[in-house]
């Protein structure tokens, strides 16, 4: 069967680096995604469909914003044939879940409907995200618009199944969540070292089955795939030790507040519900990188609010960027911004950060260690990659990409107290007063104590709707300024979820989101026009 054109696609900006394209409904979302995902040209980086949109990733270096649009339009425009149905997955469940009896009365149904008709129903993939590997699954027999939760749960455990407006899913690790929990299962709905690593990926189709005793289903292109046979052989969840890679460098004797692993982060994976993660401020880590002979891609140590103490194990050159500290090799005072040869037995020391939050410790060669999903950085909301550093922990290094470079210096200055983060057009503009945009250009923000790899969340002036009720979920980018009902905005950072559901009235620039993350509380921010 082949569809006719839809004309009407409306593509809206998502800052510098993406498009939103929005359509009627999930129908047309689902037909949309399929026919760009067919022959993306290149420069396309994400491809992430949600409930009335598809957002598009791309590199700018590569594809200009005007020919993504024109590739959109034109994609949108042709006739399409109908997506290519997934593969079968069949989620053994149990029916035990802690909301089953309140929603089957609030459905006004008895609880054998109830379960009756969620298991008969074959439901697919209708896009990811909240988490990685979280599928939000519809159904064409499924008529129910079911409530979220008045309070949502702090701790919703791991293979959790529940049900919201017209949509279920099961929740692949534990989070917070407002779903109506009405079963669980035990399969793995998220594998970061699978080849697959989401059992259920955009088109899967899906059937819930009642649990029954294990049996080995044949493989083969038509086979339902069982979910259960990832139960008892999967590989060990995210935050696994790194494997003893590379030559000792650092034995870390103090971690200080917290130390992660950073690269460049995972791209190309958020239509899995994965963030891009890595170095928030990445031009120091770049820097650092660069100065130690590195390729940009290294992976470095970033470490907040500094308070860090480590012993070389061998003869080894580092060299530390981002924000304002005191470091030491042994007693001697060294420089930052060039780099540091630490003799072996001698101690490397990162003071407290005086001004900007995060340093960035660049190790030549390279800090090595397991890669999950191809980037050794830790996503702190996702749980992706080697944990957190801790006293004892040895950090390894990998071989040099090229000689220490004879200009052995960057020039740099100080990270500023008020910082100056130019801004992007954002998707949903029109959903504030006029007024709204000015204010958030005329007036000085301030640095919230709620701030995290997630995100930063900015106290000041309320800017106004004018449109109200939810926005179905849409696909989110680092930079993003996404406004919550209390009318403050906050900004996304590399660990944000990759879809979310308040609007977003503009978009930092890459370069304004890596100064937000030398940003502390009480700092001030102004915002301008790009």
């Amino acid at each position: 069967m082949v569809t006719p054109p839809d004309a009407a696609i409306v593509l809206r900006p998502m800052g510098e680096r993406a498009v939103l394209a929005e359509v009627a409904d999930l129908d047309g979302v689902v037909r949309l995604h399929a026919a760009l995902a067919a022959n993306p040209p290149a420069g396309i980086d994400d491809l992430v469909p949600a409930a009335r949109t598809v957002l598009v990733g791309f590199d700018p270096a590569r594809i200009a914003a005007p020919a993504v649009r024109a590739w959109i339009r034109t994609v949108a425009e042709a006739p399409a044939a109908d997506p290519r149905p997934g593969p079968l997955v069949e989620v053994p469940v149990r029916y035990d879940g802690a909301d089953l009896d309140d929603t089957a009365a609030l459905l006004g149904i008895p609880v054998s409907d109830l379960v009756a008709r969620h298991a008969a129903a074959e439901w697919a993939v209708a896009f990811t995200g909240f988490s990685p590997g979280f599928a939000y699954l519809v159904s064409e027999h499924w008529t129910f618009d079911v409530p979220r939760l008045d309070q949502p749960r702090t701790r919703v455990p791991a293979g959790a199944v529940g049900l919201a407006a017209g949509f279920t899913g099961a929740y692949p690790r534990e989070t917070p969540g407002g779903w109506r929990v009405i079963a669980s299962t035990d399969a793995v709905l998220f594998d970061p070292d699978a080849a697959h690593p989401a059992l259920l990926p955009p088109r899967a189709r899906v059937r819930f089955v009642p649990e029954r005793p294990r049996v080995e289903v044949p493989i083969g292109p038509s086979a339902p795939r069982n979910a259960t046979r990832d139960a008892a052989d999967s590989s060990p969840m995210p935050g696994t030790p790194a494997r003893d890679d590379g030559r000792p460098a650092l034995r870390i004797l103090d971690a200080g507040a917290t130390t992660t692993v950073q690269d460049r982060g995972r791209p190309h994976r958020a239509a899995l519900g994965v963030a891009r993660s890595g170095a928030l401020d990445g031009g120091a880590l770049r820097t650092a990188n660069r100065l130690v002979g590195n390729d940009d891609g290294a992976a470095g140590l970033e470490i907040l609010l500094g308070g860090f103490r480590a012993r070389a194990e061998t003869d080894t050159w580092v060299c530390v960027t981002g924000a304002l500290v005191e470091v030491r090799v042994g007693r001697r005072a060294v420089d930052l911004y060039r780099p540091l040869l630490v003799p072996a037995g001698s101690e490397l020391s990162i003071g407290v950060a005086r001004v900007g939050l995060r340093t960035y410790l660049a190790v030549r060669g390279g800090v090595e260690g397991a890669a999950v999903m191809g980037s050794r950085a830790h996503d702190s909301l996702a749980g992706l990659g080697p944990a957190p550093l801790r006293a004892g922990d040895l950090v390894r290094a990998g071989v040099p990409a090229s000689a220490i470079p004879p200009v052995d210096v960057f020039p740099w200055s100080v990270p500023p107290s008020t910082i100056d983060v130019a801004l992007a057009e954002g998707p949903r503009a029109d959903w504030f007063a006029p007024r709204a945009l000015a204010t958030l250009l005329a007036e000085p923000w301030t640095v919230s104590a709620d701030l995290d790899r997630v995100g930063v969340r900015l106290d000041g002036p309320v800017l106004e709707r004018i449109r109200p009720g939810e926005l179905p979920s849409e696909g989110m980018t680092p930079g993003a300024l996404q406004v919550p009902p209390h009318g403050r905005p906050v900004v996304l950072l590399a660990d944000g979820p990759v879809t979310g559901g308040y609007p977003v009235i503009a978009v930092a620039t890459e370069a304004g989101t890596s100064a937000l993350a030398q940003a502390r509380p009480g700092d001030r921010v102004r915002f301008r026009r790009a």
